[in-house]
């Protein structure tokens, strides 16, 4: 069982973080700041009450006769706080906060030699609590400034780092569908070098190591196809030359599937090398493919829902056609129907249809997919149509037809093939326009 992911941009994340630790860090700060002032002005509070106190000690004193303690003073006071008492037990003067709240208890007491306690205790003064929540508005405001002020920050930081990324996720996209002179590092752009920059250099790095593999492989496999092109043609003229009977026959057959799959793999070499270029025409695409298909195939039936002119390869769309018309007659199953509407041509045959890895990763060359659809043959003809598609500037999908009577696509309803040529002339493939001729 799949876990749910949750998915959220880079931009979101680093702002959440620093908002988060902004957060923290406002709040811990403000606690720190709190205690201290808390702190401060009550050992304000305490010295200015063992002040008042030692002076009105020195009225006591120095008055003769004694009288009562001025200034608030109390002598022997029975509410006298216990820790307190413990405190002037040593002789010592000594102050005591009674009460958490916002405004305690202050306490003063000093001992005198007669053994008697002088003590003065008055209440910290609502100025001071004033001063605390005016604090406190200020550091709650503080907080909150700052957590924004970090989310903003996040926001500004993530984006610029997310709009780079977006950037290298489109440019190997590109790369990936084939375009290889797309370079993510010039993608990304920007002053600034940072990991993006890493990421984007070992992107190209391993862009032009596989080009280079591939390259290497492409000239390979075209030098061998080139280098069998001669004997196999010598086999193909000896093999006319021997008496009529079956094993010539037989001769005569292998030798000439050997020459087709040599130009079939030498049509793909140069297809892989991104060096063809189409010569381009302007024709009338319904009446184009009845003319070929009518050659082709005279038992395929074609039809034209609606007429259009396009500007494309006549020979490279013929080619797509005899390839998608000769994998539905080897593999697929009668009748085979051509429709042709506007831009776009389906070739659909009535047979077990496309098998599901070719439906999943699309034609690959040596490979022919299942048994029960491709017993015989080199999985080249998909391929090459692919590839003239792409010169095109057209797309070429596979996909297989819903049986009669079932709602979603099976496979037993048949095989689609679908050739969507485009609007305008594709310039991209690096191909020109020749003057029309008589076909």
């Amino acid at each position: 069982m799949r876990r749910p992911a949750l998915r959220t941009g880079v931009r979101w994340k680093i702002s959440i973080a620093i908002a988060a630790v902004g957060a923290l860090i406002a709040v811990a700060l403000s606690l720190v700041v709190h205690n201290a002032a808390r702190v401060s002005m009550l050992e304000t509070s305490r010295d200015l009450q063992m002040s008042r106190l030692l002076f009105a000690q020195r009225i006591y004193e120095t008055t003769k006769p004694r009288t009562e303690p001025k200034l608030g003073a109390k002598l022997n006071d029975p509410q006298l706080p216990r820790p307190l008492r413990s405190l002037l037990a040593d002789g010592r003067q000594a102050t005591y906060v009674q009460g958490k709240g916002a405004a305690p208890t202050i306490w003063a007491a000093v001992p005198l030699g007669n053994g008697d306690v002088l003590s003065l205790h008055s209440r910290m003064p609502d100025r001071s609590a004033d001063i605390m929540k005016d604090l406190d508005r200020a550091l709650v405001i503080g907080s909150v400034s700052v957590v924004f002020g970090g989310c903003a920050l996040g926001v500004l930081i993530g984006g610029q780092l997310s709009r780079r990324l977006r950037k290298a996720a489109a440019a190997a996209g590109r790369v990936a569908q084939g375009n290889t002179d797309v370079r993510v590092r010039k993608a990304v752009g920007g002053v600034v070098r940072d990991e993006t920059d890493e990421l984007a250099r070992a992107v190209d790095a391993l862009t032009d190591a596989l080009n280079e593999r591939i390259e290497a492989e492409r000239r390979v496999t075209a030098d061998i196809a080139h280098e069998l092109r001669t004997p196999v043609t010598g086999l193909l003229t000896a093999a006319e030359l021997l008496p009529p009977g079956r094993p010539t026959e037989l001769v005569r057959d292998r030798a000439q599937a050997m020459r087709t799959l040599v130009e079939d793999v030498l049509e793909v070499a140069r297809l892989d090398g991104a060096s063809e270029r189409a010569e381009l025409q302007e024709i009338a695409l319904g009446e184009f493919v009845s003319r070929r298909v009518a050659v082709l195939d005279p038992d395929v039936r074609v039809s034209v829902v609606h007429e259009s002119w396009v500007s494309t390869d006549p020979r490279r769309l013929e080619r797509i056609l005899l390839n998608l018309l000769t994998n539905a007659t080897k593999y697929g199953g009668s009748p085979i129907e051509v429709t042709v509407e506007g831009r776009v041509v389906r070739v659909r045959d009535h047979g077990p249809g496309f098998p599901e890895a070719l439906l999943r990763e699309g034609p690959s060359r040596f490979r022919t997919g299942a048994s029960d659809r491709a017993g015989t043959g080199h999985g080249l003809g998909l391929t090459i149509a692919v590839g003239q598609a792409r010169v095109l500037g057209a797309r070429l999908t596979f996909r297989n037809a819903a049986p009669e009577g079932v709602a979603s696509p099976g496979a037993a309803g048949g095989a689609i093939a679908v050739l969507w040529l485009p609007e305008h002339a594709p310039t991209h493939t690096g191909s020109f326009t020749r003057p029309a001729f008589p076909e």
